[in-house]
C-alpha cells in the first residue's frame, strides 16, 4: 500500500510540475512577444511628439533622442529613410532590414528583444531595452526556475494529505480484508466519502455479512443435526439393551460398537461446531500439563511420559481430549510404545507424541488435520475428526499443531500451547 501511495502522490506532483512548465515556457513565450509590440507602440508615440522633423539639424536630433531615451530607458538609433544613421544613443543598434519598409515589426538583435519603428517622415528609429540591475539579470530564465521550485514546494504540501485520506483508506480496506481472512467473520470496514473506494468499502461490508450469515447457518445446522442424531441413537442403544439373552451375542457386539462409533462421531462433530463458534476459551484454569499427560498415559497400555512440569492456561477438558485423541490415533495407527513428552519452549509449552508405526506418506502430511480425513495405508477405524480436533483445540488456545517427523522410524505430532 506505501508503493501506492507514493505512486498516486508521484503522479499528481508530475502532472502538475508539466502543467506549470508548460503555463512558464507559455507566458515567457506570449509575454515577451505581448510586451514587445507594447514596447514598440510605446517608442513611436514617443518619437512622433519629440523628434525634431527630418530637415532638423543632427545636433537637434541627437539631443530630442537623447530626451527619448532617458525616458524610455532604452538604446535608440535613429536612421534616415535611405536607412544612413544620424544619432545613436547608448549601445549601436543594427540597422533595420531591407524588408521593412513601414509600419511596427519586431526584430530580434544580437539576442535582445528590440522595435524597428517607421516614422511618417521617412525615418527609422530602432530601440531596445537597457539592462536594469536586477537580481539574477546574468542568469537567463534563473526566476521561473526558482518560480518552479516554489510551486512544486506548496503543491507537494497540499497533495499529501489529499493523497494520504485516499490510500488510508485503501488501507483499512485491505487490513479488513486480511482480517477477514484470518477467520474474524465480523471483520468490517468504515465507509468514508461517496467514491469508488468508498462504495468497494461497502461491498465488502455486504460480502463479509453474508459470508458469516452462512458460515453461522452452517453451524447451526450441524450442530442441531448432531444434536438430533442423539435421541434416535439413545432409542437403538435402548434397544440393544432389550434384546432378548438368546440373541447373537456377536451380532449384539457389533450393534454397540456401531453405536459407540456413531455416538462418537456426533460428539466429535458437536466439539467442532463449539470450537468454531468461540473466540476464546470458557474455562480458563491453571494445569499442569505433564500431570494430565501422565493421567491420560496410565489410561494405555504402552505408553509412556516424560519431561518438565509446565503450567498453562487453559480448558482441562480441552487439554484432557487433545491429549487423548493423539494417543489413541497413535495406537490406532501404529504398534506400541507411544511415548509422550512435555517442554517447555521459550513462552509457551511443547507436547510431543510420538509412536512406532510407518509414519504416512510427504503429500497427506498437512491434509491429515483436516476433517473426516483417512491416511491412504491407514486402517478403517476411527472417524476422521481425531487430528483436526487436536490442531482447533490447539489454536483455541494460540497455539498449533503439526507434524514435526514421519519416517519408517515413526510419526511425532508437535504441539505447541
Amino acid at each position: 500500500m506505501r508503493r501506492l501511495y507514493f505512486r498516486i502522490y508521484l503522479a499528481v506532483l508530475a502532472s502538475l510540475i508539466v502543467f506549470a512548465l508548460a503555463a512558464g515556457l507559455l507566458w515567457r513565450t506570449l509575454g515577451e512577444s505581448g510586451g514587445a509590440w507594447q514596447g514598440g507602440e510605446m517608442v513611436a508615440q514617443f518619437a512622433q511628439n519629440i523628434l525634431p522633423p527630418v530637415s532638423a539639424e543632427p545636433a537637434a536630433q541627437q539631443a530630442a533622442l537623447e530626451k527619448l531615451s532617458a525616458g524610455l530607458h532604452t538604446d535608440v538609433s535613429l536612421f534616415a529613410p535611405d536607412r544612413r544613421l544620424l544619432a545613436a544613443v547608448g549601445a549601436p543598434l543594427s540597422v533595420p532590414e531591407k524588408g521593412i519598409e513601414r509600419g511596427l515589426f519586431d526584430a530580434r538583435m544580437r539576442g535582445h528583444p528590440a522595435w524597428t519603428v517607421r516614422l511618417p517622415d521617412g525615418r527609422w528609429l530602432v530601440a531596445r531595452r537597457v539592462a536594469t540591475d536586477r537580481p539574477f539579470r546574468h542568469v537567463p530564465g534563473l526566476a521561473l526556475v526558482v518560480a518552479l521550485v516554489l510551486l512544486l514546494v506548496v503543491v507537494a504540501i497540499a497533495a499529501h494529505p489529499v493523497v494520504r485520506r485516499l490510500t488510508r483508506r485503501l488501507e483499512r480496506l485491505q487490513d479488513g480484508v486480511e482480517t477477514l481472512g484470518r477467520g474474524d467473520l465480523s471483520a468490517r470496514v468504515k465507509v468514508e466519502g461517496c467514491d469508488e473506494v468508498a462504495r468497494l468499502a461497502m461491498s465488502f461490508n455486504r460480502a463479509a455479512a453474508r459470508i458469516e450469515e452462512l458460515i453461522n447457518a452452517h453451524k447451526l445446522l450441524l450442530a442441531n443435526a448432531s444434536h438430533e442424531l442423539r435421541t434416535p441413537l439413545t432409542r437403538i442403544r435402548l434397544g440393544v439393551e432389550l434384546l432378548k439373552a438368546d440373541a447373537n451375542p456377536a451380532r449384539k457386539a457389533e450393534l454397540e460398537r456401531d453405536i459407540a462409533e456413531i455416538d462418537q462421531l456426533i460428539e466429535g462433530i458437536l466439539l467442532s461446531s463449539r470450537l468454531d463458534a468461540l473466540s476464546e476459551p470458557e474455562v480458563n484454569e491453571e494445569v499442569d500439563l505433564l500431570a494430565l499427560a501422565a493421567e491420560e498415559c496410565a489410561r494405555y497400555e504402552g505408553c509412556s511420559v516424560s519431561g518438565e512440569s509446565v503450567i498453562m492456561h487453559g480448558n482441562p477438558a480441552l487439554l484432557r481430549r487433545l491429549l487423548r485423541n493423539l494417543v489413541e490415533n497413535a495406537l490406532r495407527h501404529s504398534k506400541p510404545p507411544v511415548s509422550i513428552s512435555v517442554s517447555r519452549e521459550g513462552e509457551g509449552a511443547a507436547l510431543r507424541v510420538s509412536d512406532q508405526g510407518p509414519g504416512i506418506a510427504a503429500a497427506e502430511i498437512e491434509t491429515v488435520f483436516e476433517p473426516f480425513h483417512r491416511a491412504r495405508q491407514a486402517n478403517s477405524a476411527g472417524t476422521g475428526l481425531g487430528l483436526s480436533l487436536v490442531r482447533k483445540i490447539a489454536r483455541h488456545h494460540g497455539g498449533d499443531a503439526r507434524i514435526e517427523k514421519s519416517g519408517p522410524e515413526g510419526l511425532t505430532v508437535l504441539v505447541v500451547l
